[in-house]
């Protein structure tokens, strides 16, 4: 798909009661598998690239994207930097933001799932699996690194938003989404499935045995 380039504000703004009013639809998002709804490159400062697939690697994450060349060499030098390698978003939440495609694209993740995001369901070191088993898909593990609304999510968003999703309540449930690292190369394409295969860096034995050994 053609670059999407940003524009700001993006949209009319939620307000808070827009958001609070859809709350539990966003609470009652899949726990176990769910839906990827968007993949999304960034291939320049300010550009979004809507794609029908996206290739992940161990070391540069997002083919194409500008996650290495965001980071800061500090972060690289210690090796900091791979804890936001992906950059991971809930499906429901945005949609609440943005009614298009190109408009939700804004926010700025790689990954758009419909899938339970909260730290609840998804502990630090959780991992996720994408597409059928054994057809080439992707693993990312969840990590500690927070992901929160910025000046631009602001921008593009409204202050409602922000506050909303850097609330107590929405850091809890992950509004803004989690920051993520690849554990195993892989595609991932809209429609696939998303399954959690770990949980915490413990094995998930109801998915997990359908995938076998996932490599940390």
């Amino acid at each position: 798909m053609a670059p999407v380039n940003s524009r700001e504000p993006a949209l009319p703004y939620r307000t808070t009661a827009d958001l609070e009013s859809q709350l539990d639809h966003v609470r009652s998002a899949p726990a176990d598998a769910g839906t990827v709804r968007l993949v999304v490159r960034r291939p320049d400062l300010g550009v979004r690239e809507i794609l029908e697939e996206g290739r992940f690697d161990l070391a540069h994450g997002l083919d194409g994207d500008t996650w290495l060349a965001r980071a800061r060499s500090r972060a690289i030098a210690d090796g900091r930097h791979f804890a936001a390698q992906v950059n991971v978003m809930s499906a429901r939440m945005v949609a609440l933001l943005a009614d298009t495609a190109e408009e939700q694209a804004y926010a700025g993740d790689q990954l758009y799932l419909d899938l339970d995001l909260s730290h609840a369901n998804l502990p630090t070191g959780s991992q996720l699996a994408f597409g059928d088993a054994g057809a080439g898909g992707a693993v990312l593990e969840v990590s500690a690194k927070p992901h929160n609304g910025c000046a631009k999510f602001v921008a593009r968003y409204g202050d409602d938003a922000a506050r909303f999703v850097n609330s107590e309540t929405g850091k809890e449930l992950r509004l803004r989404g989690f920051n993520a690292r690849v554990v195993e190369a892989g595609v991932v394409r809209p429609g696939d499935v998303v399954r959690v295969v770990r949980r915490g860096g413990l094995d998930d034995q109801t998915d997990a045995s359908a995938w076998g050994a996932v490599s940390v």
